[in-house]
């Protein structure tokens, strides 16, 4: 467990917690599926959803997911469920055991780590239980100083303009690109083709890429900061500039 609080304690960003550090995290509870995600990320329920997505955010029939959001604590099927009622709930295979911790902040249930294990393995148990609620709490601690940590992204360099860059900061924080548009007050049309531009000018195919192509968040970018102090903005100025 120390590796995962210090790995969890050196990310860089969301997007390492997402993949390689929730890899990790996966394989020490050997889970069959993991996952990070946030509610504001999580698409809309609407007409075209699929039957199985809405019954699974449906706080009526997801009994799992409700106790996280009612009590803001880690949970299993069994915890809560007779043996195999789960699998009568969730019909799929690799989906057989489920376990669920809480992300927080402010006192907000903001989002969650889910981990699945075939319905032929063991169980979660009373130890997984308890491991997943310390790394909860590493988790949304982690997270309040990512979002709360000022971006400095290099450009000059790459052409790019002040309102891209606010939309870069945004990004990096895990916005969609509904709640981009919300937030600077453009439309999420307007969000998309901005980033097209992006992304041609970074030469990239992805947000994660584009990213961590234009941020500077290590102990080189702090030493070198002196010498690139014309070419690297801060976006916290450049909020405070286009205000």
């Amino acid at each position: 467990m120390s590796a995962l609080f210090q790995a969890i304690a050196q990310a860089e960003d969301e997007q390492e917690l997402r993949q390689p550090i929730m890899a990790k995290i996966g394989n020490y509870f050997a889970a069959k599926r993991w996952g990070l995600f946030f509610f504001d990320q999580l698409p809309g329920i609407n007409e075209d959803t699929p039957a199985m997505i809405k019954l699974a955010l449906s706080l009526d029939h997801n009994p799992i997911l409700r106790y996280v959001v009612q009590r803001h604590a880690a949970v299993h099927d069994e915890v809560m469920l007779l043996p195999g009622v789960w699998q009568r709930i969730c019909p799929r295979t690799d989906h057989g055991h489920v376990m669920l911790g809480p992300i927080v902040s402010d006192s907000q249930l903001i989002g969650g780590i889910a981990f699945t294990r075939h319905c032929y393995d063991q169980a979660f148990n009373a130890d997984n239980l308890a491991d997943l609620n310390a790394l909860c709490l590493h988790l949304s601690i982690r997270l309040a100083v990512l979002r709360s940590k000022p971006f400095v992204f290099r450009m000059n360099c790459f052409n790019i303009t002040p309102r891209e860059a606010e939309i870069a900061e945004l990004v990096a924080r895990g916005f969609t690109n509904a709640k981009i548009g919300a937030t600077l007050w453009i439309t999420e049309n307007s969000v998309k083709q901005a980033l097209k531009r992006m992304f041609r000018k970074l030469e990239v195919s992805s947000r994660a890429e584009m990213v961590a192509k234009l941020c500077l968040r290590d102990d080189k970018g702090q030493e070198t900061g002196k010498r690139q102090q014309q070419e690297n903005i801060s976006l916290s100025k450049l909020n405070h500039q286009s205000k």
